[in-house]
């Protein structure tokens, strides 16, 4: 360990797991915690206070993890004590900050003593070591996080398995509330056989992770049988000898059903799935529970005077009516299928049964009515035992537990929120089975002080889930706490009914996104995969065998729009021909049915803001008879209607077959406003969204923007839906494996109507498709992007006169158009059929598709199965292998390379061939014959496959270009201009006049390190300079002429460089000497420039011959004009440098 560092000086408890966000990797550690109860003796829990997050990718958040430490830093104070008058820069905000918070409430419990997610009864006996891999995963809340240390932990030896388990590093967390109080001797019940010591009083409440949300955000249940705010809440009461526990839970109703957050009397509850598509998950429920808990008995505490909470219970007693735990055969007595019923209720009107003077006081009267299940029910008790046993020759004393009786039933109790009402119900619950235990162990009643410890343990867990799930105390937690009902209670309650209003509206979003990050539900939120070679090829071979343990099934889908033009007048026509078209047998009952109509009722101005869905119950009822009535002819199952959805005028519904509902789950339904920039719902779209088997699918229904010239807006509204339609989860339309657009998309054809009309007459639909504005928007990706439309092969179905087939005739005279379409996205579709129905009571036309869809069925419990058989050979092939620092062992090179023969060498990998052996390298060592030639091209890269090709081709290499000192003349042809290479000053003539010398300098480029640090310390210190022209050098006093160019003036020449041109006769020399100075070069900066020398300043002469340490400066001229004299008798002798 010496080659790390501590992160944090806090102290870390355990490890809640990895998670990644943006990118990163980071590792939650629990720093601070508490102990808040004690079950029995040894078994702790703790309340977790704070916890960390560590990067483990990237060093920019550490610095962070250290503002806790010193809450007040003084880093920002002067001497005297006071703050500096500049304020620190906000810091960067921790991508874990909302997710710390959220586990840093105080509402996240976990015990390294024993398994916190399961109730005592079921955990009795078991070892004081917690295998992560046996906890129940329905209450663990950390398992998106936990869940690759379970896996790395699962591949482990099992004396790998006892260390790590031992260490106590993997934390298991719950979420809700837990604590004890403790009961002195004076107050304790048990009084029969008391040793003095003070007893426990422990109440423990679980929520549930599997529809984990806020108030408004999670409601009803889902597919799996998962229900909102479901809490499982164990009373436990513990003395020096024995234990008693009992189990109550809490849920939403166990119904689709959805409530928008809002003001009060603005928050409307709606129904989201019909009855019989809601029983299955009705059912997988009750039996979850009664496979936990035994019989259930239902306390539902609705209203029985506000309608919305009416229809609720109406549809729940109708669902427990036909619960599979209720059958029993026909023969059977009323009072013998009563005894067999495993499923009760009881409709207990809590508003209407305090509503008089007794106040909350009233709902003790539910005693009676359930006194009988609660007895019948019995409790969880356990007694201390002791004894003697021999072991190696010695008699050793050893205690236990000694189990008396199990629980064999539970109470599941709800209101509305199941919140307030319910915790008080509970609380009565409670008490009765306490009261029901004591009784029959013969001790004595409970004082008053027993009673207040235990109604104050229950007002603070119904304050704790309160907070959890709206945001704010319980209300009536005064009555809970004290028994009574104070001034100040109703005072407390109607503040937090305040604060729930503004938390629902404008907080609960944020929260709700929190929770499903923390879960890993939000989309393309990745899990942390641990590095396991042996699990990659384990991985690698499941993905091969696919088909071992997945299959292919095909099901039929059938899509049908109608723009119904408001009109209902056809909802008692016969819509088959539509709906029940003319098919083969195998297609005539598909397994989904959707059904779009746009236009449902009429767009005024009343109706654009608001749904009506009066209107949509009626259509969704004709259409389910019609496809009945089609499924009896023809001896089918008949069609439930999974889920509808509607948008004012668009509605989607979508039917099943009542045999096909076992394999659907997950079903979403959203809406998207895009009429009057989003605020009116008269255009838009409704989406539903379902999982068949393993396959997504996507139903969307749209009502783009009218009009012939609208096109671009008509793109805007896909793009606005396409973006901006969610379901749960963050999940969009396009996070899916299949996609079915259809409804009225308005795109017309762009010509004018006589010549429509006239191709329509000829039946010349491929002239018109090619002008239809969806095929050319389509073309030109500007709409449904990589989408398919089979072509029509129908006429227009827009705009007809009313009970004709006649074309729009009135004084608009709108040119037909193919309004009406179906699109779709997804491999595993094909469409079978793109048709419309003659149905004649609006002006458009209905259109339908069929499609045959491959579906996807993975077998989990076969793939499981092969996945350890799998690991397990692996692992015994290849042995344990440990990171270490030294280099990738042969051996674990190969992972995930076997040979496909025995015999044969493992396949090739990146680092390895196979045909290359000891070591050899994998590039080719072989040497061409000669140097004009190299290997060719053409020839396959398989050495072994037959060619007629050589391994080796000649090359003609191309010639050396000409010498830089060969003569280059420029020429320009007619119409084109060729480049003019750059010429070289000639020498002036000499003259008598001395001319000031330049102080001779030491070369700086001749490669020593001093010169080139001299050299490009002066250079970085001047200012960029022109672009240079080509270099032109002259040769031993001769040229060649060059022509000239009149195109444009030519810029100056470039500086000569310094010190490598070398004189080479003491002519040249004292040429040299003869020219004036450069002028000065002027900067724009404070850069350090030599100073120039007094120009009257004569140097002196270089040797004549031979190289020197301070040659002199080339020969240089001033450089204003120079390229502007006409003569050109200057440049004879000068030549373009090549």
């Amino acid at each position: 360990m010496g080659e790390y560092r501590t992160l944090s000086s806090l102290r870390v408890h355990g490890t809640l797991g990895l998670v990644t966000i943006n990118g990163d990797v980071f590792l939650c550690v629990v720093t601070h915690s508490k102990t808040v109860a004690t079950v029995r003796p040894g078994e702790s829990i703790q309340k977790i206070l704070n916890v960390d997050f560590h990067c483990l990718n990237r060093s920019d958040y550490d610095y962070m993890l250290n503002d806790q430490v010193n809450p007040f830093p003084t880093d920002g104070l002067d001497a005297d004590g006071g703050e500096y008058g500049q304020q620190r820069e906000p810091a960067m905000e921790h991508p874990c900050l909302a997710l710390k918070k959220l586990l840093s409430g105080g509402s996240f419990y976990y015990s390294a003593d024993f398994d916190l997610t399961k109730r005592v009864q079921d955990r009795h006996g078991q070892t004081s070591t917690v295998a992560i891999d046996s906890l129940d995963t329905g209450f663990l809340w950390n398992t998106y996080m936990i869940q690759p240390l379970v896996d790395f932990r699962s591949r482990l030896s099992d004396g790998e398995k006892d260390s790590l388990d031992q260490s106590k590093i993997l934390t298991s967390a719950i979420r809700g509330f837990a604590a004890t109080v403790a009961v002195p001797a004076s107050s304790s019940p048990a009084r029969a056989r008391h040793s003095g010591f003070p007893s426990n009083m422990t109440l423990i409440s679980r929520l549930s992770c599997r529809r984990a949300g806020t108030r408004f955000n999670a409601r009803g249940i889902d597919d799996d049988g998962n229900v909102a705010n479901f809490v499982e809440t164990e009373t436990i009461f513990c003395t020096d000898y024995l234990c008693f526990s009992y189990v109550q839970c809490r849920g939403s109703v166990p119904i689709f059903w959805e409530q928008a957050s809002g003001l009060p009397g603005q928050q409307k509850i709606s129904i989201a799935r019909s009855a019989p598509a809601t029983q299955p998950a009705f059912d997988k429920h009750f039996e979850a529970l009664e496979k936990a808990y035994g019989d259930v008995f239902v306390v539902n505490l609705l209203s029985d005077e506000k309608p919305q909470e009416v229809s609720i219970t109406r549809q729940y007693l109708y669902h427990i009516g036909n619960s599979r735990l209720n059958q029993h055969d026909d023969s059977c007595s009323e009072a013998e299928a009563e005894d067999h019923e495993h499923l009760k209720h009881i409709n207990y009107d809590f508003h209407a049964q305090t509503r008089g003077p007794n106040g909350y006081e009233a709902a003790s009267g539910i005693k009676r009515l359930i006194q009988d299940s609660a007895t019948a029910f019995e409790y969880f008790m356990s007694e201390a035992m002791s004894d003697t046993i021999e072991q190696d020759g010695r008699r050793v004393s050893v205690a236990g537990q000694n189990v008396v009786l199990n629980q064999a039933g539970v109470f599941r109790s709800n209101c509305l929120d199941c919140l307030d009402r319910t915790n008080l119900i509970q609380t009565i619950i409670s008490q009765m089975a306490l009261e029901i235990f004591l009784r029959q162990q013969g001790e004595g009643n409970p004082t008053s002080d027993f009673w207040a410890r235990h109604g104050t343990l229950w007002a603070d867990c119904g304050d704790a889930l309160s907070k959890i799930y709206a945001g704010t105390g319980a209300l009536k937690s005064s009555f809970t706490r004290s028994g009574k009902m104070s001034f100040a209670g109703m005072l407390a309650d109607a503040r937090k009914s305040a604060q729930r209003l503004y938390i629902n509206n404008f907080e609960d979003k944020g929260r709700q996104n929190t929770i499903d990050m923390l879960l890993g539900r939000l989309i393309g939120q990745m899990p942390v995969h641990l590095y396991d070679p042996i699990n990659d090829y384990v991985t690698a071979e499941l993905n091969r065998r696919a088909i071992e343990y997945s299959n292919q099934e095909q099901i039929s889908i059938f899509v049908g729009t109608f723009n119904l033009n408001g009109k209902t007048n056809g909802i008692h026509d016969d819509l088959s021909s539509w709906l029940c078209p003319e098919l083969d047998m195998s297609l005539r009952c598909p397994q989904i049915v959707a059904i779009a109509f746009q236009e449902i009722v009429e767009l005024d101005v009343q109706q654009i803001m608001a749904t009506d869905p009066h209107r949509r119950q009626m259509w969704e009822e004709s259409v389910r008879q019609q496809l009945n009535e089609n499924a009896q002819r023809l001896g089918s199952e008949e069609y439930v209607l999974l889920r509808g959805g509607q948008l004012v005028g668009a509605s989607l519904s979508v039917f099943v077959r009542a045999n096909v509902l076992p394999f659907i789950k997950n079903v979403e339904g959203a809406v998207k406003k895009t009429g009057m920039s989003g605020m009116a719902g008269n255009k838009g779209a409704v989406a539903i969204r379902l999982e068949y088997a393993d396959t997504s699918i996507c139903l969307v229904t749209a009502h783009l923007a009218a009009g012939f010239a609208n096109y671009e807006e008509r793109n805007q509204d896909y793009r606005t839906i396409s973006h901006g339609l969610r379901f749960q989860r963050n999940r969009s339309i396009e996070d899916h494996q299949t996609i079915i657009w259809f409804g009225d998309f308005n795109y017309r054809i762009g010509m004018d109507n006589e010549r429509a009309r006239s191709l329509i007459k000829q039946g010349d639909l491929g002239t018109l498709y090619e002008n239809d504005q969806l095929n050319l928007q389509m073309v030109h990706g500007k709409t449904f992007p990589f989408y398919a439309e089979r072509t029509p092969t129908f006429m227009p179905t827009y705009k007809y006169n009313l009970g004709t087939d006649e074309y729009d005739s009135s004084e608009k005279a709108r040119i037909p158009a193919w309004c009406d379409r179906i699109v779709t996205k997804g491999d595993n579709l094909r469409q079978l059929y793109y048709e419309t129905a003659p149905l004649r009571f609006s002006d458009h036309r209905p259109v339908w598709g069929l499609f045959n869809c491959t579906i996807s069925v993975v077998d989990q419990a076969r793939k499981n199965k092969i996945s350890n058989e799998l690991y397990t050979k692996r692992r015994a092939a290849v042995g344990s292998h440990v990171a270490s620092k030294g280099t990738e062992s042969d051996e674990e090179s190969l992972y995930g390379y076997d040979p496909i023969e025995p015999g044969l060498p493992p396949a090739s990998s990146d680092r390895r061939k196979w045909w290359l052996d000891n070591g050899m390298p994998a590039r080719s060592t072989v040497k061409p014959p000669s140097n004009e030639h190299a290997p060719n091209p053409a020839r396959s890269s398989n050495p072994f496959s037959p060619t007629t090709e050589p391994d080796w081709v000649k090359i003609d290499k191309p010639n050396p270009p000409p010498s830089r000192n060969a003569s280059v003349a420029s020429t320009a042809s007619a119409g084109r201009a060729e480049t003019v290479s750059r010429k070289l000053p000639p020498p002036l003539q000499p003259s008598n006049q001395t001319q000031p010398q330049m102080p001779i300098r030491p070369a700086t480029l001749n490669g020593d390190v001093e010169d080139r640090r001299v050299h490009m310390k002066q250079t970085l210190r001047k200012p960029a300079p022109p672009p240079k022209p080509s270099l032109l050098r002259a040769e031993s006093g001769r040229s060649t002429p060059s022509m000239r160019t009149t195109r444009s003036p030519m810029p100056p020449p470039p500086e000569p460089r310094r010190g490598t041109n070398r004189p080479t006769s003491t002519a040249s020399n004292e040429q040299a000497q003869a020219f004036p100075p450069p002028p000065r070069r002027q900067t724009n900066n404070n850069a350090d420039v030599a100073p120039q020398p007094p120009p009257s300043r004569t140097l002196k002469k270089p040797p004549t011959s031979g190289y020197t340490d301070n040659p002199p400066l080339p020969p240089r001229r001033p450089t204003n004009g120079l390229m502007d004299q006409d003569d050109g008798q200057d440049l004879k002798e000068w030549k373009p440098l090549m």
